[in-house]
């Protein structure tokens, strides 16, 4: 049976600093992820979504948290075809920032800046979180390889946005043999299923050394809305007894599962985590 570490989408959030979960004293940067890490055992890091990572400031983080904490650390927009606002790009690069060149020094700055938590043992994966419109195809195929050539030796896992990755037997086949060629974990994901562009809640495990799970809420919203209608959801024992099981299953075939909570809207995240570590203690 593999180890399932329960937490949060970020430590960091403004909804979980000002919802008054961090005490008084616990509040400045160090004291809210010590203060974080004394109770769940993994977070995942956004912040390396919006602009790269500096090895200062992973370090500080490693310095900051105990033997055994992993963080998940979220590709940087630009490495996964997402726009990115040219004022968080590094210095000195091509015009062309899509170009190889361009491409070559963020994806080493983006390796070098979380080296600190690989060299400790603090690197849980590093989420690639594919955007709405990269669907299945000889183009995707061809990105997730090359992601694959720049990633040897770190854990990736691979969220898609697109639904058409999981619907249909034949299609999925074709997503898990291609997440295991590269040998890139499948993240399952919970969200409202009654919109169009639901993910369906399968749970491949795709490589054995780790699986993950986020769950986004159940908002209407999803998709349209601003950042708190997006993920305002209180998840119910009933909703959170649905992933028990398949949790347990995926723990059955993995060393290793994550389980994420992406509901940040106040202390719904973190509340949320543990509330589903409770349950799958038993």
């Amino acid at each position: 049976m593999g180890e399932i570490l329960v937490g949060a989408c970020s430590w960091t959030d403004r909804a979980l600093v000002s919802s008054g979960w961090y005490p008084p004293g616990r509040r400045d940067a160090e004291g809210r992820l010590r203060h974080y890490a004394e109770r769940f055992p993994v977070v995942e890091v956004d912040a390396t979504y919006y602009a790269l990572p500096t090895e200062r400031t992973t370090r500080l983080w490693a310095q900051r948290t105990p033997d055994g904490f992993v963080f998940d650390v979220k590709a940087f927009s630009l490495l996964t075809g997402h726009p990115t606002r040219s004022a968080v790009l590094p210095p000195g690069l091509p015009d062309d920032v899509r170009g190889p060149k361009a491409l070559d020094e963020v994806w080493r700055r983006f390796a070098d800046g979380i080296e600190p938590l690989r060299e400790t043992g603090r690197l849980g994966a590093v989420l690639f979180q594919f955007p709405p419109w990269f669907r299945p195809g000889v183009r995707a195929r061809a990105f997730l390889e090359q992601c694959a050539g720049r990633t040897v030796g770190r854990p990736v896992c691979v969220e898609f946005r697109h639904p058409q990755w999981w619907r249909g037997a034949e299609q999925r086949r074709t997503t898990v043999d291609l997440l295991r060629s590269c040998g890139f974990a499948a993240v399952a994901v919970d969200m409202e299923q009654s919109l169009a562009s639901a993910i369906p809640p399968v749970t491949p495990v795709t490589t054995g050394r780790h699986a993950v799970v986020r769950l986004h809420g159940r908002s209407l919203a999803w998709g349209v809305g601003g950042k708190e209608d997006r993920f305002r959801h209180e998840y119910a024992d009933a909703e959170l007894e649905e992933w028990t099981p398949r949790v347990r299953e995926l723990a059955r075939q993995a060393e290793q599962v994550h389980v994420l909570f992406n509901n940040c809207c106040g202390d719904a995240a973190v509340r949320a985590a543990a509330r589903m570590r409770a349950l799958l203690d038993g």
